[in-house]
This record gives C-alpha cells, structure tokens and sequence, in this order.
C-alpha cells in the first residue's frame, strides 16, 4: 500500500508505504519480506510520487524511513537513479538540519520532492 497525508507544514505530504495489515487494514512500515522485490517495489513509490505531484504541482512529498537502515534504502534507490529523478523532479535530503540538494557521499535523514518548476 501507498498513502499520502497531510503533515503540519502546508503543502507537505508524507508518504507512507508497506505492507497490508489485513488485520488492521493499516499499512505496516516495519515488515522485512526479504523477497528480493525492493527495487520494484520502489519504482512503483516512484511512479506514485510522480502521479500525486502531476495531480498537484504545488505540492511537496516528504520522506523518511522507519530506521536509519530503511532510510540509507531509499537513498540508494533514489542516488542510482538520480538523473532520471532531477530530469521532473527536484529532489532534497535532509543534512545537518538543512535541506539540500541531493548528491553522492553524504547520508541523508529524510528526503524532499516536488516538480521541477
């Protein structure tokens, strides 16, 4: 499962994804599958980032990992791909308190995206 929500800032949205709670029907963050499927996983968060921003332009996605692992994941998802990410998007990481343009060799805390203006 995919879910945008609003957070406090206006504008920004986090972005949660995982697995189905079929018990809750919540989605659950913390699950490992281990079934060799996270990069396919993340183009698929991918394409959902880039239809929620094309439905709203002025709008910014928020995220971050659960823990510190899943959040150097994500960073090595979106480093691997990131010309074809900076060719729509603009892409920020969270360093030091600050964000910042994306780039290779520093580990980020969270992650920042909105269309390219």
């Amino acid at each position: 499962m995919i879910q945008f929500t609003s957070t406090h800032i206006p504008r920004v949205y986090n972005i949660a994804f995982g697995d189905r709670d079929f018990k809750t029907f919540e989605i659950s963050d913390s699950v490992i599958s281990n079934n060799g499927d996270s990069e396919k996983v993340l183009s698929t968060v991918a394409h959902a980032v880039m239809l929620f921003l094309n439905r709203y332009p002025d709008k910014y996605v928020f995220a971050v990992g659960l823990t510190a692992s899943r959040t150097r994941l994500y960073q090595i998802g979106l480093i691997k791909n990131l010309p074809e990410i900076e060719s729509r998007l603009t892409l920020l990481g969270l360093y030091n308190n600050q964000w910042i343009p994306l780039k290779k060799g520093l580990n980020y805390e969270a992650f920042l995206a909105t269309l390219k203006k």
